[in-house]
């Protein structure tokens, strides 16, 4: 057996067994990379020069910004103005209380840009205000949890900049652009499903349609959703880069709850921050090592390998993306969104590119299977989250997950082999 196949097994084995063992991500990579350096001796002074290079690129300024703005925005209560826009635009159909859960996870997640934030903020009062209509407590958790990953794929999505980087250099505002529509599908596919359910359980029709209150709630929603336009306007437009954006964003996300609905008092801006800190600190030091581990894999030609492997299957590219949802959902049951980018695409996106995928088509279609990932045992943050905050069991939400499963995973079909639904609008605006 050749050296390099020897570093491969180490790199790879060593990783696995401390994943299984529980060892927080970061450092289950950084000793699998150091072991491996030891055995190739080379220096290991490469994993400290990959660290840095890790979170030198400029472009990663953006994650901060961006996570900072969606804890403002969380924090400064724009969840009572999103609801309300939702119970206008859907609250009185049938279903119309899970509708509202829907939409207004689309809408927020166009803010806060966190599937966690939102089943935080938006979960309690949704899913008060399902039980009184007559939903069950435990589907309507469900339910929550699902529609939250639009947060993940709506614009601006801080895991959009992290997967860019990571592909290396792909269009940050095509990705911006091509989570819209994909989130639309899976808020739509959600909607019928509510609708489904509200009927057969018989749940009656609560309020009814009034254009006068649409109009009110529009107006009073209307700085919030300016955020998106802010956003992607400006990237897309060639006014802004991503970084530039993202502190725009922040900028403007504090004038709105500092100033305008002084819904944060200043004093308090300090402990936002400080949340905010303590996720990206999760987040740049996986960045950090996930450099050093990709030269690694680099190093030993790894990619190379995996691309003879899945080309030696199929050159078929549809075959090819069923392959690879498949093993992003498998991942996802075991492994971080953020480590799954980090490590994942610079092997796969090459691959892919070479038999015809868009890799801003991919990049929407990992972004929502590491999105059902945050839904499943063992390591689902979201369901984690849902379960404490719910009051329900791990177990017996899980089991009630089974069908929205069904749901998201028809839904990430839908959008895997109509690819025109993520790239429709970057073809449009990007020209």
């Amino acid at each position: 057996m050749s050296t390099e196949a020897v570093a491969a097994i180490i790199l790879i084995s060593t990783f696995i067994i401390l994943m299984i063992l529980r060892l927080e991500i970061s450092y289950a990579m950084g000793i699998s990379t150091i072991l491996t350096l030891l055995y190739l001796k080379v220096p290991l002074s490469i994993v400290f020069q990959g660290m840095v290079t890790g979170t030198g690129d400029f472009t990663l300024l953006a994650i901060p910004f961006f996570v900072f703005m969606g804890d403002l925005m969380t924090e400064g209560k724009i969840t009572d103005r999103i609801m309300e826009l939702a119970k206008e635009l859907v609250g009185w159909m049938r279903g119309g209380l899970a509708m509202v859960n829907c939409v207004a996870s689309f809408l927020f997640g166009g803010i806060s840009g966190s599937a966690v934030a939102d089943t935080a903020s938006l979960g309690p009062i949704e899913c008060a205000l399902m039980e009184k209509g007559g939903y069950e407590k435990d589907w309507s958790w469900c339910l929550t949890m699902s529609t939250s990953i639009q947060g993940i794929l709506v614009p601006p999505s801080h895991n959009m900049v992290i997967y860019a980087v990571a592909a290396g250099g792909v269009s940050i505002g095509a990705l911006l652009l091509a989570g819209l529509l994909p989130g639309a599908v899976l808020c739509i596919t959600m909607c019928f499903y509510s609708f489904i359910y509200a009927k057969r359980m018989n749940i009656p029709v609560s309020g009814h349609f009034s254009g006068k209150k649409l109009l009110k709630a529009i107006i009073t929603a209307f700085f919030p959703m300016l955020t998106i336009v802010i956003v992607v306007g400006g990237v897309v437009g060639g006014i802004m880069t991503a970084t530039e954006a993202s502190c725009f964003a922040v900028v403007y996300a504090l004038i709105l709850t500092v100033i305008i609905y002084r819904t944060i008092p200043l004093k308090k801006i300090y402990h936002v921050a400080k949340k905010t800190c303590a996720t990206l600190s999760s987040i740049m030091i996986l960045m950090a090592v996930s450099y050093a581990f990709g030269w690694v894999i680099a190093y030993l030609t790894i990619p190379k390998m995996v691309a003879t492997a899945m080309l030696s299957i199929t050159t078929n590219k549809w075959v090819m993306l069923f392959m690879t949802n498949i093993l992003l959902l498998f991942l996802g049951c075991f492994m971080s969104m953020g480590s799954i980018l980090v490590i994942v695409t610079p092997i796969i996106v090459p691959v892919l590119i070479s038999v015809g995928i868009s890799p801003v088509h991919f990049g929407v279609l990992m972004i929502f299977n590491c999105g059902v990932g945050m839904l499943t045992p063992p390591v689902g943050g979201v369901l984690y989250l849902g379960s404490g905050l719910s009051g329900v069991k791990l177990e017996e939400l899980s089991k009630r997950m089974l069908p929205f499963y069904a749901i998201m995973v028809l839904a990430l079909f839908l959008i895997t082999y109509i690819p025109q639904i993520s790239l429709w609008l970057p073809g449009l605006l990007m020209k």
